[in-house]
């Protein structure tokens, strides 16, 4: 059987003990666990993150198996919350799980004070918004994606301030609203410079397995680097 060791081998050898401790420690919240959440998640569990809260008030659709990770035949009718924590228990036996199984809003009063990075894939734009303004009080930092679907390239996306984010409608959107709220800047989020493609009114947002992915696999790269930098290992 592979011990706990093993597990961090490969990741010990390349941040050392200290890095590896640096994550163990760390304690992340996810929002939103569809196509990009779930790459978010998977990676930052196999980083070895100590601690999670998933957030997420849906069930596991067939619409869903084409680009989330969560998305299986064996797992249709779960709720993505308990299918995230199974994963994770998978991967990492140690590492703590919390799971709400809602949809987040301005008014769900949860408190983000303590953790060490919340990750926003949601795909509601007021709940964006609204979770921006609660990690903004609570001093916690967020990274959050913008419009992953309706695209089929993926080397236009990049982090980057939304003050200065381009291309991307939903962008314009969610930094048109924050700014409506005095936050102009200091919002860090994926974004894609290439606009989406067209698509009929009043149909669903067009996906592909790859693209939400690359965007999850993007802000949880992210948040490791940054929680390594705060631990004084690097950026």
């Amino acid at each position: 059987m592979v011990g706990e060791k093993d597990f961090q081998e490969r990741t010990r050898l390349l941040v050392g003990e200290a890095g590896v401790a640096c994550l163990q420690k760390a304690r992340v919240a996810m929002l939103g666990l569809g196509g990009v959440g779930s790459y978010a998640l998977e990676a930052l569990a196999r980083a070895g993150i100590g601690a999670f809260w998933l957030i997420d008030g849906d069930v596991i659709e067939l619409s869903n198996l084409n680009r989330q990770l969560l998305a299986l035949r064996s797992t249709l009718g779960a709720a993505k919350t308990e299918a995230a924590r199974a994963r994770v228990a998978d991967i990492n036996p140690r590492a703590l799980v919390r799971c709400e199984q809602m949809r987040y809003t301005a008014e769900s009063g949860l408190d983000f004070t303590g953790w060490d990075y919340v990750v926003d894939a949601i795909d509601e734009m007021n709940p964006k918004v609204a979770l921006a303004l609660a990690c903004r009080q609570a001093g916690t930092p967020l990274i959050a994606a913008m419009g992953a679907g309706r695209r089929l390239q993926t080397a236009g996306f990049s982090v980057c301030d939304v003050g200065v984010s381009r291309g991307d409608p939903l962008a314009r959107r969610y930094r048109r609203l924050l700014r409506e709220r005095g936050v102009a800047e200091g919002v860090k989020v994926v974004v894609s410079a290439e606009p989406p493609l067209p698509q009929t009114p009043g149909e669903a947002v067009g996906s592909v397995s790859f693209v939400p992915a690359v965007v999850g696999l993007l802000m949880a790269g992210e948040v490791v680097r940054e929680l390594l930098g705060k631990g004084k290992l690097g950026g």
